[in-house]
């Protein structure tokens, strides 16, 4: 019986180890933290690799996110800008990472843009509802996150009241972050008053979702677009801040701009590549270009997803950091950076840019949390400055280059952004709004504790080795 267990043991290990390497997408620590769990736990190490080993929407939904993506680019081509304005529009220092992130979907920078950085949570969900009771065309919505709270439940009774009143709206959420709401009263409510509904990736073949894909692929986009004129972009749900599926952590520290100009068209188009795909409706009455304001600076949107080309997001990120000059400030919640990023990150500081990074002291994920602090030796060795956020869960990722550039959006710095979940994020060049959002960093840091060297040094050897330990594993997880 021994015997046989040992045959089926190697069996496991050689048929696993021989798909991985053939698998040309996988970086060298992926393959390794594989064979390690295969070779340790082959049974139970074959089971997790077949659920959750390859990254891929199924081969149908990969197919209709792409044509939906090619039907948008050519109809809608006058709304994402073009590649030749990044010179006209861009700082020569920004213009490869802006060039970069135009080529991720083919949106480029383009002038005109106004925004202002919403004060706190009650105030995001102040001005979205009256924005959207001020709607007169088309509202769009989509939430990774979407509570029957307080806030969730004023976000869906205001749809309600713009779909009696004849606005065309349109509200999609995650089938697994708001499974909550899809089968609540809610959910019926707004479909009942007229609202357009939809579930991105749904979870309700739960069979056919693991034999084809992941289960967890998620769309971890947060977009509201009212009339074409006015979106948001941030890191909140639409969800109270004592979010209380995960209490114990809250308040979740949030940031969210408000935006007007061309840069709307963009966030749009990205929710209905996500909405033609959901559902195979391509509204024709959406994306339109709003005026562009005298003055206003140049943004671009950036969608990431595992339909999109490995590594976008890592080296959208790897050239913002090569592109910093003087000084960079960073907040994430969940840190688990690839090679490019660590990489960039330490060569930025050894060069002397002032790098500040800003993540939360407690984490509703330990095992982010450990493998986030694997990388503190590193970091700071190299001359970064970590804070860590005491006052809830900083939720906020934000990057600001030099006052000049920000990106603000979905997507955090962790392998589940960087491979798995669909992300929204918009990127733009302009001193005020950069001030505003280095401020809000700045509130972040005040009620921060610094870690320093001495502090990372005098750790446990239990806890060092924990901590890389998971990060050793962490492509698994």
């Amino acid at each position: 019986m021994a015997t046989l267990f040992l045959c089926l043991h190697i069996l496991i290990v050689l048929i696993f180890t021989w798909r991985i390497l053939l698998r040309d997408n996988l970086t060298p620590q992926a393959r390794l933290a594989w064979f390690t769990v295969l070779i340790v736990l082959p049974y139970v190490g074959s089971v997790i690799y077949l659920l959750f080993g390859e990254i891929t929407v199924g081969r149908k939904a990969g197919d209709r996110y792409r044509r939906a993506f090619d039907r948008i680019r050519t109809q809608k081509a006058h709304l994402m800008g073009q590649v030749e304005d990044t010179d006209r529009l861009i700082d020569l220092p920004y213009r490869p990472a802006f060039r970069y992130a135009g080529s991720i979907n083919g949106f480029h920078a383009v002038a005109g843009n106004r925004a202002t950085v919403m004060a706190d949570a009650a105030a995001t969900n102040a001005h979205l509802v009256a924005d959207i009771d001020a709607a007169q065309s088309h509202v769009h919505v989509l939430y990774y996150i979407w509570l029957n709270d307080t806030t969730g439940t004023q976000v869906a009774q205001a749809l309600i009241r713009a779909a009696k009143r004849g606005v065309v709206c349109r509200a999609m959420a995650d089938g697994l972050g708001s499974r909550a709401l899809i089968t609540s009263p809610l959910w019926r409510q707004m479909a009942d008053a007229g609202v357009k509904m939809a579930v991105a990736l749904p979870l309700d073949r739960p069979i056919h979702t693991i034999l084809t894909s992941r289960i967890d692929l998620r769309n971890h986009r947060k977009i509201t677009v009212i009339d074409g004129k006015i979106t948001y972009c941030g890191s909140r749900n639409s969800a109270d801040p004592e979010f209380r599926i995960k209490a114990r952590f809250a308040p979740w520290v949030d940031i969210m701009l408000r935006f007007e100009g061309p840069i709307v068209a963009q966030n749009d188009l990205l929710f209905l590549s996500d909405w033609m795909q959901a559902t195979g409706d391509a509204p024709e009455d959406a994306a339109r270009i709003a005026p562009p304001a005298e003055g206003g600076f140049p943004a671009l949107v950036m969608g990431a997803g595992p339909t999109e080309r490995p590594g976008a997001t890592p080296q959208l990120f790897s050239a913002l950091i090569a592109g910093a000059q003087d000084r960079l400030t960073l907040s994430t919640p969940y840190f688990v950076p690839d090679a490019t990023v660590l990489e960039a990150l330490c060569a930025a500081a050894h060069r002397g840019v002032a790098v500040r990074l800003i993540f939360p002291k407690v984490n509703d994920s330990w095992i982010v949390a450990a493998a986030s602090r694997s990388y503190y030796s590193r970091l700071l060795t190299a001359g970064c400055v970590i804070h860590e956020f005491k006052g809830g869960l900083l939720h906020s990722k934000t990057l600001t280059l030099d006052g000049m550039v920000s990106l603000v959006g979905s997507s955090n710095l962790d392998l589940r952004s960087f491979d798995l979940n669909f992300e929204n994020n918009i990127l733009l060049q302009d001193p005020g709004v950069t001030r505003a959002v280095q401020d809000r960093q700045q509130d972040y840091i005040a009620r921060s504790d610094l870690v320093s060297l001495d502090q990372v040094t005098a750790w446990p050897a239990w806890r060092r080795v924990w901590n890389n330990v998971i990060a050793t594993i962490g492509p698994v997880l």
